[in-house]
């Protein structure tokens, strides 16, 4: 008996049509579109680049306050659910979600960056430079980016596994839509969230061939070149596409957690070959420096610079709010997925704390290397004209450890490669629910569909004009989004705070039945004893119905049942790190 579709026409056409012609005028007008690109860019800078950072800001703060709040107790799944993973193998699969093309593209290159063409208005001597650079990165990759996972997140694992709706964003917004998420508006929420994670990922595979493109020049196998790039990614890509085709889904995992295990060698042989001590004792420091200044670097918005701090901020700063929100359903559904059986303190603190730590680790390693090297001998990790080259920086890093240069370059590219066919791979698996009305076993033609599709995007937006047409994309794509994130962290909370009030409301009835109960049971006694003493016989009394309400708010106030398993080692199928 064939499948039913489960294809959502009003949502797979609309969203496949409109990138479809974005690529088509692209290829066909590229010039144009660059440059119209470039107008939209500034525009958006200069009249919302306010709004990014506030409402960036603001997703951290609510991401903090809901983890904190009375909200923390509420499982993200039944009362007495188990969660289905173990508290380590969680923290790894978050680990990994914390990994990705973006932390090897910018390991090196963006604190590097920071020492050497330091943020309008930042000065000092090279101390205070090295240390502000830090700080910066920090900003960039740490709390703030996962703040914004934690509100889409949240609203999904919320809405999945405690009231049990489809894997889609719009039913995250039901509490404040009520019916109309199953219409038109529904639509174009998820046509949005599907623009924003196929330019999302798009971004992300670009970066990662423009590092792969270098890499082989760095190797002498290849000249860069704009055919090579195109190629690249019709190669990966195709990868990709016969992963999907395959079934191949437990050789992605494990290639993906293969790879996790690489970036960790990686990542210790650039610790121990390099000064080790000096990057462990930058490390703790620029954890310190980061919580002194995260106030003032989370609203800097570089109002006193003039057009150097527009020119900066997108090129940074906006880039990187626009890019995160872009991949915050990709990401968002990731994390909702496997944290089924989590409380609400648990997920928000988990994806809060746990790629911090990461991220940090890996950028103290990387960028601290880089620095330390840069100030002990001048000039030996920048290009001729002075600046850092994003695409070689960390390959010329390795060029200057006393061991594993050119293996370190080949390991580097492998995990380039293989998170390109990771985030590719699920990247589209996540497109394509959307696509098909939260069905998490869609038909495998559109899922090639899309992993062509995101690949095709990458090659438009290179060919459009490299990394600036990267970043403008995230930073476009992720403006309409916010609109739909303010919705998610609203219906969030309603809904929190009326199943609190609901459980609140049945223990305080449960509470007054115990009472009125204790209260007839001692007052039956004394009645009791006097009238077996007056009649000699012993009265019956029934004591009153117990409702279901009472009964499962007494079950919460008591605590769930003592879990009698632990969760699974597997993680979801059809997701990667």
């Amino acid at each position: 008996m064939a499948r039913r579709s489960t294809l959502a026409p009003a949502v797979f056409y609309p969203a496949a049509g409109l990138i479809l012609l974005f690529v088509l005028v692209t290829v066909v007008f590229s010039d144009g579109v660059a440059d119209v690109m470039s107008t939209l860019q500034g525009w958006v800078i200069s009249g919302f680049g306010w709004y990014y950072i506030v409402i960036v800001a603001a997703f951290l703060i609510f991401a903090i306050w809901v983890g904190v709040s009375r909200f923390g107790e509420i499982t993200l799944g039944p009362d007495d659910g188990v969660p289905d993973f173990k508290l380590p193998v969680w923290f790894a699969m978050l680990f990994a979600t914390g990994m990705g093309i973006g932390l090897v593209y910018y390991g090196v290159a963006e604190p590097l960056s920071h020492f050497t063409s330091p943020k309008p208005g930042v000065s000092g001597d090279e101390p205070q430079l090295a240390q502000a650079a830090m700080g910066q990165t920090y900003l960039h990759w740490g709390f703030h980016a996962w703040g914004i996972y934690v509100v889409v997140g949240l609203a999904l694992a919320y809405a999945i596994h405690r009231k049990g709706r489809p894997v889609s964003i719009r039913w995250a917004l039901e509490p404040i839509l009520g019916d109309r998420v199953k219409g038109r508006l529904g639509d174009v929420i998820d046509v949005l969230a599907i623009f924003g994670t196929v330019f999302g990922v798009a971004t992300s595979l670009g970066l990662g061939v423009l590092q792969v493109a270098a890499g082989l020049d760095y190797l002498d196998v290849a000249e860069p070149s704009l055919a090579l790039e195109m190629g690249l990614i019709a190669a990966i890509t195709a990868i990709a596409a016969i992963s999907v085709a395959s079934g191949l889904e437990k050789g992605i995992k494990w290639l993906s957690n293969a790879n996790m295990i690489l970036a960790g060698a990686v990542l210790l042989v650039v610790l121990l070959a390099g000064s080790s001590l000096f990057i462990l004792r930058e490390w703790v420091q620029s954890i310190g420096y980061y919580f002194q200044n995260v106030m003032f670097l989370t609203f800097d918005t570089l109002a006193f610079q003039g057009d150097a701090g527009l020119e900066w901020e997108s090129a940074w700063t906006i880039f990187y709010w626009g890019w995160w929100i872009s991949w915050a359903p990709f990401v968002g559904l990731f994390i909702a997925r496997i944290s089924r059986g989590r409380t609400v303190r648990e997920f928000v603190m988990g994806t809060l704390l746990v790629p911090m730590i990461v991220t940090t680790v890996w950028f103290s390693v990387f960028g601290g290397s880089a620095i330390h090297q840069e100030r002990n001998a001048p000039g030996s990790l920048l290009g001729a004209d002075g600046t850092v080259d994003t695409d070689t920086a960390m390959f010329q890093l390795f060029d200057t450890l006393p061991v594993g240069g050119t293996l370190l370059a080949v390991a580097a590219l492998v995990l380039v490669v293989v998170f390109f066919v990771t985030s590719s791979d699920s990247g589209s698996f996540v497109v394509d629910m959307l696509a098909n009305g939260g069905d998490q076993n869609p038909p495998l033609w559109s899922r090639l569909f899309w992993a062509v599709l995101e690949g095709g995007v990458a090659m438009a937006l290179l060919y459009a004009g490299g990394l600036q047409s990267l970043q403008t994309a995230a930073i476009l794509t992720a403006l309409p989004f916010t609109l739909v994130m303010i919705g998610m962290a609203v219906a969030v909370w309603k809904a929190l705070d009326a199943e609190y009030k609901d459980i609140t409301r049945a223990e305080r009835r449960l509470r007054r039945r115990e009472l009125t109960e204790h209260v007839t049971e001692h007052v039956t006694e004394h009645v009791t004893e006097h009238l077996e003493t007056l009649t000699g016989q012993v009265p019956v009394f029934t004591k009153p119905h117990e409702s279901d309400g009472d009964r499962d708010a007494r079950r919460r106030r008591n605590g769930p049942p003592r879990r009698r398993r632990e969760g699974s080692d597997e993680p979801p199928a059809g997701t990667s790190g």
